[in-house]
């Protein structure tokens, strides 16, 4: 893992600084992919959580308390 990161940080040592830019979008566009997918994973597991009490006998005991 750190082999890579320090080959990302050469390259955009070498990158000319008109293209940095375009270099910070898609490093924007993939961190946003990610927290994205890690929204959508919390939210799938939050749904499954709500479905555990989701039934007849505790809203027939919730209707009465």
């Amino acid at each position: 893992m750190k082999a890579n990161k320090n080959l990302l940080l050469k390259l955009i040592e070498e990158i000319p600084e008109s293209q940095l830019e375009e270099v910070i979008d898609f490093i924007l566009f993939l961190k946003h992919k990610q927290d994205k997918k890690l929204l959508s994973d919390l939210v799938s597991a939050s749904e499954s959580s709500i479905d555990f009490w989701n039934n007849d006998i505790d809203d027939e005991v919730w209707n009465n308390v």
